[in-house]
């Protein structure tokens, strides 16, 4: 199936031909690890941006080895595809067990004594957890329900999800592309994104897209746009020193929300998923003015600590 073309109004008129989805690509993991120890030199967070690179360089090295997981049939994706609904919504679908193997191939795979004690201690208690509580454990992850988890397991069990609906997503492919219900949701699994991206080049030049959470699936919205509650009036950016002009938080004063912008003609380098908690001191900047984060950064999750 190919990538549907956005065709709407006053907007086609200036770029008739607008690739409204990018699907995942294959090496997503491998590409935030290598940006991770790029940025992790020197950083005041240095640590723990070295820690989030060696989980997502696990991640690249279980997705390599990672089975086919089972998809809905064709019937189910055309129908998705035709009301707007992401085909791996995370209110619905049914987890195959291969996202537990995910989750026991990273703890294995990662290499311990690096690490801090607590973050160490935190791998060993995933390893003892049975599969009711690593099932309830997932569930609050993708609902949002992070006062219910061990916020010291909960990047491993992230990153286990990450991997597993990824595998689906790349399994998809274009099959996954279509124009969800709200825009503001990943059309594939439908969760937030996790920040925005303005790219460069071809067709793409200029162009701003969600970045999934989740999945890692993007797709486009136009800019000055709250991806929240749709809102073009009382947009406005904020940005901090150092940043430049390659990174900003888009704010909604309708709903006080806000989401990242990278922009990518600024400096190309930037990977979101990663850079994002290279800015942390801008998300607390935000939150003084009373923004709320629309998505989350699941290697980092409200109420831990790096």
């Amino acid at each position: 199936m190919p990538t549907p073309i956005i065709q709407d109004g006053s907007l086609s008129e200036q770029i008739p031909n607008i690739p409204a989805f990018r699907p995942v690509a294959a090496q997503v993991f491998s590409e935030r690890a290598e940006r991770f120890a790029a940025i992790s030199q020197g950083h005041p967070l240095g640590p723990y941006l070295r820690f989030a690179g060696s989980l997502c360089a696990a991640q690249a090295a279980v997705l390599r080895q990672c089975p086919e997981v089972p998809l809905p049939d064709e019937t189910t994706l055309a129908n998705c595809r035709e009301h707007g609904l992401p085909p791996l919504s995370v209110d619905g679908h049914r987890r195959d067990p291969l996202w537990r193997r995910a989750l026991a191939q990273l703890s294995s795979g990662l290499n311990t004594a690096a690490f801090t004690t607590q973050i160490a201690a935190a791998i060993e208690r995933v390893g003892r957890r049975n599969e009711g509580q690593l099932e309830a454990a997932a569930a609050s992850v993708l609902a949002g329900a992070y006062s219910e988890l061990d916020l010291g397991e909960a990047p491993f069990i992230a990153a286990a999800l990450q991997v597993y609906f990824t595998k689906m997503a790349l399994q998809l492919g274009e099959r996954a592309a279509g124009l969800a219900a709200h825009s503001g949701q990943c059309p594939v699994c439908g969760s937030y994104p996790i920040a925005s991206v303005v790219r460069v080049g071809g067709a793409q030049q200029g162009l701003r897209y969600l970045v999934c959470s989740l999945c890692a699936s993007e797709w486009h919205l136009v800019r000055i746009k709250c991806s929240t509650c749709g809102s073009t009036k009382g947009i406005s950016y904020l940005a901090i020193e150092g940043a430049g002009e390659a990174v900003k938080a888009e704010c909604c004063d309708q709903c006080k929300t806000y989401l990242k912008i990278f922009y990518l003609e600024k400096d190309s380098a930037m990977v979101p998923a990663a850079d994002d908690l290279a800015w942390l001191a801008l998300d607390l900047l935000v939150a003084e003015q009373g923004y709320n984060r629309i998505g989350p950064n699941l290697l980092l999750l409200p109420g831990s600590s790096a």
